[in-house]
């Protein structure tokens, strides 16, 4: 314990932790050497921590590239009559310089917008966000050496690592990437002859989800397995974090809907290379019948939202877990309703799977089926709400610390009540009919799902950082970054609602050609430029990640936010194992927050008389 020195602050509450270490250990006589090298230790590391690491870093690079492509589609639409010759040395052909004025390729916009979705759905949000922190916090919250098959485990990152690469060589193909859209309906997809874009590109897209979602389906298996099977002695489902709740049901809804995507996308497969007609049915292609007929393209959707839906909460799920974990840890009280919030949790998991018809109401589907996916659409925010109320009460009369992880912690709850309140407007089919590939629908979607799971992944990144590497991030550089993003998010997507509600269509190349569009030239630009100053809070972020790993201020005691979490037990840098001696036992629940006088109790300690006096008396 001689880091302690360094912290008074935390110094009793060490002391006692250390006392508890020595008789609270029990051994899953795992072993606990290992022995590694540059490339074992690194590059293809079993160690669940290195791991997380891996997803990280990945997902930041992917997050970079989905966020330069949306700017430059935004330059587009922000500045049309504006010349982009500057960009050609970068984007090549698809800069079409006419008498010196450079202009986006039409098609190559579609192109931008398709990856730019794709991207940022999948490769950040899915596997960024779930890949860094379910391997994180999982055996180091469960109190487990590693994950179940620590081998399995690599593979999911080499799975993400292989999808990406695929579609990053996508990006440099003469005819470009695939660009029908990150959801590829057909039969943009299904023909390799509908544009440029769906020929070759189209088909490296489809081989890329594919190893991805082989990369979701290795980590889910791993996730479910470690949490039902190698949770440490005293570790029941009801005392463990909400951190782990989330990331548990996530899996399972990733181990569920993941593989329907698959088999729509190998039907896809099958009318592009084949002949089939699944989902092709009489077309034209330069007034000439094809021959595929009786394929429905509404089979497709089916197959595609069964996923689709399911995949908003693979993103926002382990968002709220994260951030239920911070607002705990740093309002110094309980989380509000722990039961309530993991029933929320299971409900929401639920209804995600019966709600997915309600993106296809513009489709032909039968009004009466219409109401019943209204119907448990508008029934998901009754759990939503149960959780809001929850993180709203558990912040009530805390003891609240400011610090970065904290700020987007409260910036996550902030945009999902906004983002989530235009939900109950496109989840009423009548009113959905006119918003239907609107801005609105834009709008509603990146604020409840993008941004906010985006601020949940920065406030889990700021949280946990001296966990991955043994150091803080700088805290003045944070706040710069939550306040810059969170007032140029809502700069960015909340004019987006008045555009959507005046009826400006998404996915459009230019509105300089229509009357109505064209009067919101201004608005175009403003956001346009919030876009562009936002991103650039982001580097902020990054410089400060990447500065923070080598030279930020070192990690002095092993809990340093005061937290009651078996995470916080392991010595500061933890080797592949985690713990050096015994496994810890866990004697109470996760939130043990301002009870009996103190600012906090560890897991680890066991319950007292005196708690259990209380407990009784208030049981009656």
């Amino acid at each position: 314990m001689a880091d302690l020195k360094h912290n008074d602050e935390f110094l009793i509450e060490e002391v006692k932790f250390a006392d508890v270490m020595e008789d609270g250990f029990h051994d899953h006589h795992h072993g606990d050497k290992y022995q590694s090298n540059f490339i074992t230790h690194y590059i293809f590391s079993q160690d669940h921590k290195m791991i997380a690491k891996q997803f990280l870093i990945t997902g930041m690079f992917w997050g970079v590239i989905g966020g330069l492509m949306s700017l430059v589609f935004r330059l587009q639409l922000g500045f049309p009559e504006a010349s982009l010759a500057w960009l050609k040395p970068i984007l090549g052909k698809w800069i079409v310089v006419s008498d010196g004025v450079g202009t986006l390729d039409p098609q190559f916009y579609y192109a931008l917008v398709t990856m730019h979705g794709t991207i940022l759905v999948f490769f950040v949000l899915t596997a960024g966000l779930s890949g860094t922190f379910s391997n994180l916090l999982i055996p180091l919250q469960l109190g487990a050496r590693d994950m179940a098959s620590p081998l399995l485990n690599m593979l999911s990152y080499w799975f993400f690592f292989l999808a990406g690469a695929i579609m990053f060589a996508s990006l440099f193909l003469s005819t470009g990437p695939f660009s029908g859209g990150w959801t590829a309906y057909p039969p943009l997809s299904g023909l390799p002859q509908a544009s440029s874009g769906s020929g070759a590109g189209m088909t490296m897209w489809i081989l890329s989800l594919v190893f991805f979602v082989v990369s979701v389906l290795l980590g889910g298996i791993n996730y479910i397995t470690t949490v039902l099977n190698l949770r440490t002695k005293g570790m029941s489902l009801w005392r463990m974090p909400l951190t782990i709740w989330a990331f548990f049901i996530t899996a399972i809804l990733g181990l569920l809907s993941f593989p329907v995507l698959v088999s729509g996308l190998f039907l896809v497969m099958c009318d592009r290379e084949l002949g089939t007609s699944f989902f092709l049915n009489e077309i034209f292609v330069g007034g000439q019948a094809l021959e595929q007929v009786g394929g429905s393209p509404i089979l497709y959707q089916h197959l595609f939202w069964f996923l689709g839906h399911p995949e908003v909460y693979i993103i926002i799920l382990p968002a709220m877990g994260l951030v239920s974990e911070v607002l705990a840890v740093n309002s110094r009280k309980p989380i509000f309703g722990y039961q309530a919030m993991v029933l929320s949790i299971l409900a929401i998991a639920f209804l995600s799977f019966i709600v997915w018809a309600h993106h296809m109401f513009m489709a032909g589907v039968n009004p009466f089926i219409s109401n019943i996916f209204v119907i448990f659409t508008l029934i998901i925010a009754v759990p939503s709400a149960v959780k809001v109320f929850n993180w709203i009460a558990t912040l009530y009369g805390g003891n609240i610390r400011f610090n970065p992880g904290m700020l987007f912690a409260i910036g996550f709850v902030s945009l999902f009540i906004s983002g989530g309140l235009t939900g109950i407007f496109l989840g009423n089919s009548a009113i959905d009919i006119p918003m239907h590939d609107t801005y609105f629908v834009v709008a509603h979607f990146h604020i409840v799902m993008g941004v906010a799971a985006f601020f949940g992944m920065f406030a889990g990144v700021y949280h946990w950082f001296p966990k991955m590497y043994g150091r803080f991030m700088n805290d003045t550089l944070g706040k710069i970054h939550f306040w810059g993003t969170m007032i140029g998010a809502y700069a960015v997507f909340w004019p987006m609602h008045y555009l959507g509600m005046a009826g400006v269509p998404r996915r459009y190349y230019s509105f300089t050609t229509f009357d109505f569009s064209s009067q919101f030239a201004e608005t175009n630009q403003f956001i346009t430029i919030a876009a562009i100053i936002t991103f650039g809070f982001q580097i902020i972020f990054i410089v400060n990640f990447f500065y923070s790993i080598f030279y930020g201020k070192k990690q002095t005691t092993r809990n340093p936010y005061g937290a009651t979490t078996l995470e916080w037990t392991t010595p500061i840098n933890a080797g592949h194992g985690n713990w050096p001696g015994g496994i810890p036992a866990v004697h109470r629940g996760a939130y043990d927050y301002g009870k009996g006088g103190r600012e906090y109790i560890p897991q680890i300690e066991p319950v007292s008389d005196e708690e259990k006096l209380f407990d009784e008396e208030h049981a009656h």
